[in-house]
């Protein structure tokens, strides 16, 4: 396969449109971390767009920064850092997953697959995050949508609408985002001993207490559930105070601010599913069906994230699996997706949660809004769109 290597946003433009006048289209790739995931892009060529990296606006008085897409998420890390900063929807690093090196994954990957990490039960996903952005539709136009400034949004909000896009409907140039301050401290208390129905009930407690939990996880293999909190020094002792005295009954320990965070990187990044070739899915239900949700799906290896609301679960990747998961999903209001699998598995399966119809008209009718000639990453997501 070709690859392109565009300098510019204006070199994306020319070499979208040119695809679009020779009925070409191309695999559309910022650090290649995830190009397994989603259901194999047949193009004709590679738009990569790595060489389109760099900050270009950062305001700390504002908490506002503006990055070129293909910027590497440790770049933006490092330099928010340096402000006492961070993206609060703690971006996910999957590449491990699909065997790419850690560290590589770019802003544009993160917000076009809307990879965010265990923050989401408090700072929501990374689309809460994104303000602004500049995208290539599939004509070659040059498209801005959104601002450079938190305000409220009115109209169509087309920032929100490429997260999660998978690079189907545009390609990302430039992204404008509102960002945190760092905690002073971070820490976690492990509630051990606990079975799943237990340990998932009081996450879900845990979410109802005046403590402003970032993290709810629970893993099965150690049953254990783990809860994080961070503030101040002294807010934080306040919140485990809280949480030990509530927990009387438990077994609890209180982990370090190393171990905190090593743990909830592991379960942001589904590190412990990084080894071997097995078949990984994720389901999404209300963390207060998660445990019917664990039931049905009937897997020997799992964990929960989000107070139970994000179930990682390793299943063949086969039509059984995909109708059981599929069947779960549509009963308890949720949505099952095949995050890793072969590619012949990809090809014959519905990556993401099949769509009605009503809604598969929509979609088709967004796509061919945006990219009516499916230059971008066609059938990355559903097939022939």
């Amino acid at each position: 396969m070709n690859t392109l290597c565009p300098m510019s946003e204006t070199d994306v433009a020319d070499a979208v449109r040119a695809a679009a006048d020779k009925g070409s289209s191309f695999e559309v790739v910022g650090g290649g971390t995830k190009r397994a995931f989603g259901r194999p892009v047949n193009a004709d060529a590679m738009l990569d767009l790595s060489a389109l990296s760099g900050i270009l606006k950062y305001e700390p008085e504002e908490l506002v920064l503006t990055v070129r897409a293909g910027t590497p998420i440790g770049d933006i890390q490092a330099e928010l850092a340096g402000k006492r900063q961070m993206l609060a929807f703690e971006p996910a690093d999957w590449g491990p997953l699909f065997g790419a090196e850690a560290g590589r994954a770019t802003l544009g990957g993160v917000v076009a697959a809307n990879a965010c990490g265990s923050r989401r039960v408090k700072a929501g996903a990374v689309r809460d995050s994104v303000i602004g952005c500049r995208f290539v539709n599939g004509r070659g136009e040059i498209v801005r949508a959104g601002g450079y400034v938190i305000k409220n949004v009115t109209g169509f909000d087309l920032p929100k609408l490429m997260c999660g896009a998978f690079g189907t409907l545009g390609v990302l140039t430039e992204i404008t985002l509102r960002v945190s301050p760092l905690a002073e401290r971070v820490q976690a208390i492990a509630v051990g001993n606990c079975s799943a129905d237990v340990g998932l009930a009081l996450l879900r407690r845990t979410h109802q207490l005046p403590i402003d939990p970032t993290g709810l996880a629970y893993l099965p293999a150690r049953n254990t559930a783990y809860i994080r909190i961070e503030g101040s020094p002294a807010a934080v002792a306040e919140k485990l105070a809280v949480l030990k005295s509530e927990f009387t009954a438990q077994d609890c320990a209180t982990l370090e601010v190393e171990e905190t965070a090593a743990l909830f990187r592991d379960v942001s990044n589904a590190s412990t599913f990084s080894d071997g070739p097995n078949d990984i899915w994720r389901l999404c239900v209300s963390p207060a069906d998660a445990p019917a949700a664990i039931n049905a799906a009937d897997a020997a290896d799992w964990y929960a994230d989000w107070a139970g609301g994000l179930l990682w679960l390793r299943l063949p990747a086969n039509v059984e699996t995909a109708t059981r998961l599929r069947g779960i999903a549509g009963r308890l209001g949720g949505h099952a997706t095949l995050v890793r699998a072969s590619r012949a598995a990809r090809e014959s399966l519905s990556v993401f949660e099949p769509e009605s119809p009503v809604r598969a008209a929509l979609t088709r009718s967004v796509k061919a809004a945006f990219d009516p000639k499916r230059v971008l990453n066609p059938g990355r997501m559903y097939k022939d769109v």
